[in-house]
């Protein structure tokens, strides 16, 4: 069974109040730009376009917005070509990390992201170097107030899922890629909001950190994210309890 995600539930955290919307939608746009210029415009049929759509609706971009990125996408023309590629590598206490990319310029992209990891005490890696410590899933993530754990888990299992594990104050519901839509779909038909459905590298198995590593790697990750080619960043780590209260209490 796949390991949680410390990450995944904080970067919803800091997400849902993130004030650097101008930067959300930028990374956001850039991928519904790709999912419809290589799989069409038509959510029903293009999954990868269905997900980014969904995750433009999670960070509240406006509709007029997401029909202009899918018009881009689709025009055929208009903008530098994307590329889309994974970096690997080692981050502080030997966490594994995956640093999903989309660039229209990777010889500019890939110094820059080793001079991050770098100056956090950790080093890029060759491609595959640690993507054996991850499987791709689906993850849906909802928050955990007024549900009955027992009754949502029910749930989610009979709908397809495979585990359901609380994160603080959210659910973090874990899937076969292929049932990730039938699985947010059954939520959603008992009127229980759902907060983010997307795949996800999970980490197969976690590595515990003390206050002092959580707080260097809590550094590098946000390092990461705010790097404008950087779309998503996986990892495998556990903070520890303390750190988790008190990343959970900020506003």
């Amino acid at each position: 069974m796949a390991g949680h995600s410390h990450w995944a539930s904080i970067k919803h955290k800091k997400g849902a109040a993130d004030a650097k919307k101008g930067k959300v939608f930028s990374k956001v746009t850039r991928m519904i730009t790709v999912a419809a210029r290589r799989g069409g415009g038509d959510p029903d049929m293009n999954p990868k376009l269905h997900l980014a759509i969904s995750k433009g609706r999670a960070v509240n971009m406006p509709k007029e917005n997401i029909e202009r990125a899918i018009q881009k996408g689709t025009g055929g023309s208009g903008g530098a070509e994307l590329f889309e590629c994974m970096y690997e590598g080692y981050g502080p206490h030997g966490i594994a990390l995956m640093v999903e990319i989309l660039t229209d310029n990777k010889n500019r992209t890939a110094p820059e992201i080793r001079k991050i990891f770098e100056r956090f005490g950790g080093n890029l890696g060759e491609s595959g170097c640690v993507s054996w410590m991850f499987e791709k899933k689906g993850l849906i993530i909802v928050n955990s107030n007024q549900l009955n754990e027992d009754e949502f888990m029910m749930l989610v299992l009979d709908a397809g899922a495979e585990d359901l594990q609380r994160v603080g104050e959210i659910f973090q519901v874990i899937c076969p890629q292929a049932n990730l839509d039938t699985v947010k779909k059954a939520i959603e038909s008992n009127n229980i909001k759902v907060e983010t459905a997307e795949l996800s590298w999970i980490p197969k198995n976690n590595i515990d950190l003390d206050e002092t590593t959580g707080r260097k790697v809590l550094g590098i990750m946000d390092a990461l994210e705010d790097h404008d080619d950087v779309q998503n960043v996986y990892s495998n780590f556990n903070l520890p309890q303390t750190l988790l209260d008190e990343i959970q209490s900020a506003k």
